[in-house]
């Protein structure tokens, strides 16, 4: 069995903000960003977004390049975020009066920001590019079977409708 150890892991660090007070959903929206991106790229478009949330998924993403280039001994320009994520941290509750006495909840709601970076020798290459390779590559070889394609589908459409004219002609009759 194998255990932590023994496992080949990639050259790269990782940085966790915890108790962050902004809510899940609204840090994720963040993350979702950024994940797949080069680090310094992540780092350009943290800084312009307008999120709230974006400032302390900036932090993070920084420490974690900080940590590959002091612990790993990483060069920053060739991190790649490999993964990012938001946990729920626990939530603060508290009360708000309301009319005749009653009070309604208010949940401050925390969260865990991680975000792991890898070397980009040992990861594979940027996902996004990778993605779009694939696809110029499938590109002609779609185009080359659609007009093979179509025309078999033009032929048993001409082939169906002079079927359904002639069983309109019988019944006609």
């Amino acid at each position: 069995m194998p255990t932590k150890g023994d496992a080949t892991a990639p050259p790269g660090a990782r940085a966790v903000a915890r108790h962050v007070r902004t809510s899940p959903m609204k840090a994720r929206r963040v993350v979702n960003l950024v994940r797949g991106m080069s680090a310094k790229e992540a780092l350009t478009v943290l800084k312009f977004a307008p999120q709230a949330a974006s400032e302390p998924v900036y932090k993070v993403v920084a420490s974690a390049i900080a940590n590959a280039e002091n612990n790993e001994r990483l060069d920053p320009d060739s991190l790649l975020i490999s993964e990012a994520y938001v946990d729920e941290g626990p939530t603060l509750r508290r009360f708000r009066p309301r009319a005749q006495g009653r009070a309604y909840r208010i949940r401050k709601r925390t969260c865990h920001i991680t975000i792991v970076v890898e070397s980009v020798q040992a990861a594979p290459a940027d996902r996004k590019g990778a993605k779009k390779a694939a696809a110029k590559k499938a590109a002609p070889a779609k185009k080359a079977a659609e007009p093979a394609a179509s025309a078999e589908g033009e032929a048993t459409t001409a082939a169906a409708a002079e079927a359904t004219t002639a069983g309109e002609k019988e019944s006609a009759e």
